[in-house]
């Protein structure tokens, strides 16, 4: 496996586990308030812990069809959503 598409996949590992500190503190925000707008952050934060999921499974599951010219940006793209993300779970905490 190419390293850079190791990195990617590692990083989209740790977006997930981000993201499920996130949805964690949603949840109980929710059971405390009640409110409808953290239904649509625990919606949003779903759909970003699925599309790294979907991400790092086609890594190992199709790695031999990604073009070599392709993984620096997913690479970037990966490390660019982990900062993002990092970001809203400190404004958030």
């Amino acid at each position: 496996m190419n390293s850079l598409m190791e990195i990617s996949a590692g990083v989209g590992i740790a977006n997930v586990v981000l993201l499920i500190a996130l949805l964690t503190v949603y949840a109980k925000v929710y059971k405390s308030t009640r409110a409808v707008f953290t239904i649509g952050l625990m919606f949003f934060a779903g759909m970003l812990m699925l599309h790294n999921i979907i991400a790092v499974y086609a890594y190992f599951a199709m790695q031999p069809l990604y073009a070599v010219g392709l993984l620096p940006y997913f690479a970037v793209i990966h490390i660019a959503e982990l900062a993002g993300i990092a970001a809203l779970l400190k404004v958030t905490l």
